[in-house]
């Protein structure tokens, strides 16, 4: 064999310059994220529940699309990694490896806290900014002294929220004290709701209202709401509370102002007889017997 043939041998089977993995990765990835970003935020964004019926859900579902659209870049990092590793690193050969151990890498490290620090801390801003600064809160009970209270207080229409086992009773101590089985409210007018229970912990959970307070005995649990549009919805119990837990449900419905008029006059004609018998309004109950004296 001459030299020249030897040489070229040689050169044919030396492996060539290993590829540059980091940048393909950072190519794939960045690529992943303009297509995904923009499909979650304007395709999937507008779908995302709950949905604009009052103030405090749409504040919810404008951060469930913030996080979601925060966490596809990285869900996406995820899987372009190790979809990139199961292509290119896997083991060659029937023979199984051991790679070589790895101790550490500063600069991945570095790259690493600080994203998630920024990532943190930011979203910790951003939720406390809305909580406070919006001036109507989240949507969840309070307690009997909330922290964050909407303009106008005097001006806001009290329902109080009463859970027993196992149902719903929903009281309005601003036109006599009337208690229904059915949950109304007017639309664009504050509304305090004042959740209690009779016997058990139950959790007040109208979904589509975007709010949520646990009713506790003996404790009056503050939420605010100011529905803006006529919907539907429905009030269910979040906490388990017993056997027909989960038929512990009642039907909710935002109308006109004028509507809202109209059925609270129907409900106090109608209730007038059962009204004179109920306890005096007050911030909570008692059961028997201790509701004796």
């Amino acid at each position: 064999m001459s030299v020249g043939s030897a040489s070229s041998v040689g050169s044919a089977s030396s492996p060539g310059p290993e590829p540059r993995h980091g940048v393909r990765i950072a190519i794939a990835w960045a690529t992943f994220t303009v297509i995904a970003v923009p499909l979650v935020l304007f395709v999937a964004g507008p779908h995302i529940p709950p949905f604009s019926v009052t103030l405090q859900s749409r504040d919810q579902h404008d951060v469930n699309v913030t996080l979601l659209t925060l966490a596809t870049p990285i869900a996406g990092m995820i899987w372009v990694y190790f979809g990139y590793a199961a292509i290119f690193f896997r083991q060659q050969g029937a023979e199984i490896v051991d790679g070589p151990p790895l101790t550490s890498n500063a600069r991945i490290q570095t790259i690493w806290l600080s994203v998630t620090t920024v990532l943190v801390l930011g979203l910790a801003t951003f939720g406390t900014v809305d909580l406070l600064g919006s001036s109507h809160g989240a949507g969840g009970g309070q307690g009997p002294n909330p922290l964050t209270r909407p303009p106008n207080a005097g001006k806001i229409l009290q329902i109080q929220v009463i859970g027993q086992q196992w149902l719903w009773t929903f009281r309005y101590p601003q036109y006599g004290g009337v208690e229904t089985p059915v949950l109304a409210l007017p639309e664009n007018q504050w509304v305090a709701f004042h959740v209690t229970s009779l016997d058990v912990v139950h959790s007040f959970w109208a979904y589509q209202l975007g709010v949520k307070a646990d009713a506790v005995p003996g404790s009056d649990n503050v939420a605010y709401v100011k529905a803006v549009k006529p919907t539907e919805f429905v009030v269910r119990c979040a906490e388990l509370c017993g056997l027909w837990h989960g038929h512990m449900t009642a039907e909710g419905k935002v109308m006109t102002q004028a509507g809202f008029d109209t059925w609270i006059g129907q409900m106090q004609a109608k209730y007038k007889g059962v009204t004179k018998y109920l306890p005096p309004y007050a911030p909570y109950y008692y059961p028997q017997p201790l509701r004796l004296g």
